[in-house]
């Protein structure tokens, strides 16, 4: 076996970030970056939206340029990690091999839920996880037809965008009342649901799907209440879990996730974990944190490489994630129960508003900004405060939200 290194399990955004960060913070050892997909690291929101439409080259999705790692030394290697010994501190690989550490990142992200009904197994049903998942997708746009979108979250939400973009007939089956409305509740839910019907998709809430149909591919779905929609072929999303099987076979700490302390490493010295799988006990909330999204895969290595060099390292950045659907694009700050009091601040029917969620005490729990910029740094100082504020000057676009933080309530 070759010399330890520092080895990164997984080799998506948060890989390839960690490995960067290694550089940048001066480390000159080796660095194993292990992917179980031969495709150099990319990122994966283009994957339902840019990319999926045809607008981003594939190259446009890579986290670095191809010729980045051998400039930096890092050894991009092939393979499924399928175990981890502490105590040898070794990585052993589907093929055999056994990769030495010296310090270990697993970023193994998340998988999509399966969905468990009969048809589920047709062709032409399809899940959106990976670069090779969204070119058979983007093959299947190209051929037009209807699609049936199974789960109204953020990646059925924006397939359903992306494919009326294209000029598909789309039909979104959500079991909860409205899109999205688990993470953003009922009121912001209904935005949602009005910007989807007023683009011609055929939304179908409140329903469970009860099977697929189809001779060899699938022909329709059937929901609950026995309608049957027809379709040429479905997408389905209806949530990710994290890949904690590696973790679990390891003794580390699983509850929902890897579990990690605020310098991301795990109940076992000198193993780390970033990105999706990450379960953070969050100096800020006090509690557990996962958030599954770009903008932690992106941050979290910088902590993460300083935690594996023995340096000062502290995550504590307020979950962020975005979405982009038709002309609507939104940035969420913050953590909220969907059911919190909601504010707005803006122009709702023009789509260029803010929302904010507040607790029974007025304070600034989530904000989150549609078609407004530059907001994201103001939003968290109200969120980092805990600050009561006034819900109706909250709500009054004239005031500047630096302003809001130390004024009374009423």
């Amino acid at each position: 076996m070759a010399r330890a290194a520092h080895v990164i399990v997984g080799a998506g955004m948060a890989g390839a970030k960690t490995a960067e960060a290694l550089r940048t913070e001066g480390f000159e050892g080796p660095i194993v970056l292990i992917g179980d997909e031969p495709e150099a690291p990319y990122e994966r929101p283009p994957l339902s939206k840019g990319f999926l439409r045809g607008e981003l080259p594939r190259d446009g999705t890579l986290v670095h340029p191809r010729g980045w790692y051998g400039d930096h030394a890092v050894e991009l290697r092939e393979g499924l990690a399928v175990d981890v010994d502490t105590a040898a501190r070794t990585v052993e690989l589907d093929d055999g091999a056994f990769v030495r550490y010296d310090r270990l990142l697993l970023a193994p992200g998340a998988e999509p839920r399966p969905l468990p009904i009969a048809g589920s197994e047709l062709d032409g049903v399809h899940y959106l996880r990976t670069l090779a998942d969204s070119e058979a997708l983007a093959r299947r746009l190209d051929a037009g037809g209807h699609v049936a979108v199974i789960g109204a979250g953020w990646i059925g939400a924006e397939v359903a965008a992306s494919a009326r973009q294209r000029g598909l007939d789309v039909s979104l089956i959500e079991r909860e009342r409205m899109p999205l409305e688990r993470v953003l509740g009922s009121e912001l839910g209904c935005f949602f649901a009005e910007l989807h019907r007023d683009r011609g998709v055929a939304l179908h809430t409140g329903q469970t799907v009860e099977r697929l149909e189809g001779e060899g591919a699938i022909e329709a779905v059937v929901l609950g209440d026995g309608r049957r929609i027809e379709c040429d072929f479905a997408v389905v999303g209806i949530g990710v879990r994290p890949r904690t099987a590696l973790g679990e076979r390891a003794g580390l700490t699983v509850e929902d996730g890897i579990c990690v302390d605020d310098r991301l490493e795990t109940s076992v010295p000198g193993v780390f974990a970033a990105g999706d799988v990450a379960s953070v006990l969050h100096p800020f909330y006090g509690h557990r944190v996962r958030v599954e999204h770009w903008a932690n895969a992106l941050h979290q290595p910088e902590v993460a490489a300083r935690g594996m060099l023995g340096k000062p390292a502290r995550w504590d950045r307020l979950p962020y994630f975005f979405s982009d659907q038709y002309e609507v694009g939104m940035e969420y700050t913050g953590l909220a129960d969907g059911a919190a009091r909601v504010v707005l601040r803006g122009d709702r029917p023009g789509r260029e508003f803010i929302a904010f969620w507040l607790d029974p005490e007025n304070r600034v729990l989530a904000g989150m900004n549609v078609n407004v910029w530059d907001v994201i740094d103001p939003i968290a100082e109200l969120i980092r405060s805990r600050a009561a504020v006034d819900p109706e000057r909250l709500a009054d676009a004239d005031i500047p939200l630096e302003a809001l933080g130390a004024s009374p309530v009423r």
